[in-house]
């Protein structure tokens, strides 16, 4: 599971009560551990451990940047004091979270001692003129769900920010010819997001195959793996060579300190080693390290956005859209040769052949029902956007290959929106509701979100706490 760290910095203003800001700092510093949250405070910085003197800007950026914050937490204690925490937000320009506790009733005197919402008014604008985007967190008690369930979808919004400015893909040979759909603009994709690829040649990965057969052990670790996860249906040879090439690629993204992978899996490779790569991509798929095919690098941004969405809790799917459900209207196919993930499957899968090649080496089996999110990262003249949205498993025919058929709240939209674009047929689907999280994290990596289900305002409405 992903493990997030954020900078700590609970700020209040001075014509508020000192006392009760610090009452709520070590409050809310006491509901984080309670929580499991990673932070980093600031407590050696000031004897408060709060955040209100434009002189402890620099000071607490050093030590957050030092510590490796993936994001920072402004909870406001009292009023909060808005410009400083506008200048710490952008010099580290990380994804930032304002929220401040509900404030206590005047006392008999008429007195308030924090007027904590007032304070996210002013925050809110500042940032905004800073030009820093941020999340509200509602204004709620520590003990509310809604300051739970907020926590938990900003850490998995920066884990999304972090993998998403940290990705770096082993493209293995270019595109097949025929697929002119999965072209990307390698140059565009470093210059506006920091995605760097690693292209190698087909040879240079046969060689490793190679090498990973002579030393043996590691493959043969790997055949053991099989016969005991599927039910195996190829020759010994192939078997053999699904596990060296799946022991290959791994030192090959480890070599190049890569976090996903695109590889051209057909027709170079048949005849190279005599299999469909799908029985490795389906393996590595479940180790994390999402492998996509016919060298989509957009499919393999879209693959680690949403593991990362989902906190690395369960594996994404790679997947192509391809025909209509005969009976429901709303239905429709998601299938691939057989790179999905083993822990996806229904039942115990079967590593054999593919539909529509000869050779042997891909995973066959039905993905798990339930209810799935389902996204495309894809682009054109220099247009970016995240196609996201929800679907539900549904019964209907067996077909070969790894396959679930969905059904999506109205696919007429959802087909138009496949044909028009930026999309193609590609897609990545994951057992969890991620929609929210993926939504709120394009503001800060500069991508437009893209609802196909048209309920922006119901998603909006979850992210502040209704």
């Amino acid at each position: 599971m992903a493990t997030i760290k954020l900078g700590f910095a609970p700020t209040r203003r001075s014509i508020f009560s000192a006392p009760d800001a610090i009452k709520y700092r070590n409050l809310t510093a006491g509901r984080l551990e309670e929580l499991g949250v990673s932070f980093v405070d600031i407590t050696d910085i000031n004897e408060e451990g709060l955040l209100y003197d434009d002189r402890h800007v620099k000071i607490i950026a050093e030590k957050f940047r030092a510590e490796g914050i993936d994001g920072l937490f402004l909870p406001h204690c009292n009023f909060g004091t808005e410009y400083v925490c506008a200048r710490l937000a952008k010099e580290l320009g990380v994804p930032v979270l304002i929220w401040g506790p509900r404030d206590e009733r005047p006392d008999e005197n008429g007195i308030r001692l924090r007027d904590s919402q007032c304070g996210l008014f002013a925050t809110g604008k500042v940032l905004r003129r800073f030009k820093v985007p941020f999340t509200y967190m509602t204004n709620c008690r520590l003990t509310d769900p809604e300051f739970e369930r907020g926590i938990r979808d900003f850490l998995a919004v920066c884990n999304v920010v972090k993998v998403f400015k940290n990705t770096r893909i082993l493209q293995i040979a270019p595109r097949p010819f025929d697929f002119w759909t999965t072209m990307c603009n390698e140059g565009e994709l470093l210059e506006r997001f920091n995605i760097q690829l690693s292209p190698i040649p087909m040879p240079e990965l046969t060689s490793e195959i190679r090498q990973m057969k002579e030393e043996r052990t590691e493959v043969e670790k790997i055949v053991k793996g099989c016969k005991e996860s599927m039910n195996i249906k190829i020759s010994e040879e192939a078997l053999l060579n699904v596990a060296a090439l799946k022991a290959a690629m791994k030192n090959l993204a480890v070599k190049y300190g890569c976090n996903a992978i695109a590889i051209q899996c057909w027709n170079a490779l048949q005849g190279e080693i005599g299999i469909m790569p799908c029985g490795a991509n389906s393996l590595l798929n479940e180790e994390g390290i999402p492998v996509v095919c016919e060298t989509d690098i957009h499919g393999a941004i879209t693959a680690v956005m949403a593991e990362a969405a989902g906190m690395d809790e369960c594996r994404g799917f790679f997947a192509d859209w391809t025909v209509r459900h005969p009976d429901n209207e709303n239905g429709e196919l998601l299938q691939h040769c057989g790179p999905w993930p083993i822990s996806v499957a229904k039942e115990k899968p079967t590593l054999g052949y593919p539909l529509a090649f000869h050779h042997p080496g891909a995973v066959e089996a039905e993905a798990k029902h339930g209810e799935m999110t389902l996204c495309r990262f894809d682009g054109d003249n220099g247009e970016y956007s995240l196609l996201l949205g929800k679907a539900k498993g549904i019964n209907g025919p067996y077909t070969k290959g790894t396959y679930v058929w969905v059904e999506v709240a109205n696919l007429k939209k959802l087909e138009a929106k496949l044909v028009e674009g930026p999309y193609i047929h590609h897609c990545v689907g994951i057992h969890k509701d991620i929609v929210p999280v993926l939504y709120e994290a394009c503001k800060y990596i500069g991508v437009k979100p893209d609802l196909y289900d048209d309920n922006e305002e119901e998603i909006r409405a979850y992210l502040r706490g209704e």
